[in-house]
């Protein structure tokens, strides 16, 4: 599928603020990953991006886990750069809070606050705020459908069976220009329809496999728009990535940050141990990593958008102990080498 207009392609960042090494190989404390969360963005902001996302966890990996104060922090420090989270786990917050929250962000950013909704592909938000893994569908799909009435920032008459009961509540703070909502979609076809239904953007996760793969879920969204009766939303992809002046120089540096995070959650799910053949397998053709020199990533990120027909492609550049500075480093190149080069290779 072919972009009508390359310009007004977004190119964002994604990351989870995983705590990372310095040079020494020292394990950075959560609280300087958090400071160096804050300076990516404004960086970001500074090479000319469009969005910066951080996502909401609670394990050891990953320092943050209250996404919008964070965002509130690079806010004050940036001047164009949309702010959001990738992604907020609606299923065990409430909607109500979740919007004021965003609805706060969006007064401190000029209208930059959005908001990425999602279930988690993490479950620890669960029992640590009391709701029952067995609930896992029923909460996302009630939740997702009230957030969908305060988004019109109108009176809510709203009942289900995962939280107490509204009658015409009106929530606060207003909004200028209201808060642009997207649902994190991992894959599956129910999910990309639900999005479709209460009108959120589509932002899928492409964290495996070739992307054409799913070019099924954006054709069954873009259908389930039309039988819904909505006009187009935007279609996003979120994918890992690193870039670095060669190829061989971002794949030597983001390696040991992709085997150990593989690693660890692959002890939990099962998953055989990660090798530098899967590695090189991932960042090839067939591969869901963005990884390697701005040609070479703005190649695979021009394929994707054409293949797909997006709107937005975001980059998750932070993978394991990967060290702030490369980060840093990445995050200069994919904005003055990266972004040019996909909008002339659409073009």
């Amino acid at each position: 599928m072919a972009i009508s207009d390359p310009s007004q392609l977004e190119l964002g960042l994604d990351t989870f603020g995983d705590v990372t090494r310095d040079a020494s190989g020292r394990l950075l404390s959560d609280a300087e990953t958090i400071r160096n969360v804050v300076d990516q963005a404004v960086l970001a902001d500074e090479v000319g991006l469009s969005f910066f996302g951080v996502g909401e966890h609670h394990r050891p990996e990953f320092a943050v886990s209250s996404p919008e104060i964070v965002l509130a922090a690079a806010a004050a420090r940036t001047k164009a750069i949309h702010l959001g989270t990738a992604v907020t786990v609606l299923s065990s917050d409430d909607p109500v809070r979740v919007y004021e929250r965003f609805a706060t962000l969006d007064a401190i950013s000029n209208g930059r606050a959005e908001v990425i909704l999602g279930r988690g592909s993490f479950v620890e938000s669960f029992p640590l705020f009391g709701y029952d893994l067995r609930d896992y569908e029923l909460l996302f799909d009630e939740k997702l459908a009230l957030f969908s009435q305060l988004l019109t920032e109108k009176p809510v008459t709203w009942s289900g069976s995962t939280r107490a009961s509204l009658e015409d509540a009106d929530v606060f703070p207003k909004t200028e220009n209201g808060i642009r909502a997207w649902v994190g979609v991992g894959g599956t076809p129910e999910s990309a329809v639900r999005a479709a239904r209460y009108g959120y953007g589509l932002m899928l996760a492409i964290i495996g496999g070739p992307a054409h793969r799913f070019r099924v879920f954006t054709d069954l969204y873009q259908r389930s728009l039309d039988s819904f009766g909505r006009d187009p939303l935007p279609v996003g992809v979120h994918s890992p990535g690193h870039v670095a002046e060669t190829d061989q120089q971002a794949w030597d540096e983001a390696y040991e940050g992709f085997e150990a995070m593989n690693n660890t959650i692959g002890r939990e799910r099962g998953w055989p141990a990660y090798n530098r053949l899967r590695f090189q397998h991932d960042v090839g053709p067939e591969g869901a990593l963005y990884v390697g020199s701005p040609d070479t990533v703005a190649r695979k990120i021009a394929d994707t958008v054409r293949t797909l027909g997006l709107d937005r492609f975001d980059m998750k550049f932070s993978t394991g102990t990967l060290s702030h500075e490369r980060m840093m480093r990445s995050i200069e190149l994919y904005g003055a080498e990266v972004a040019p080069r996909v909008r002339e290779l659409l073009a």
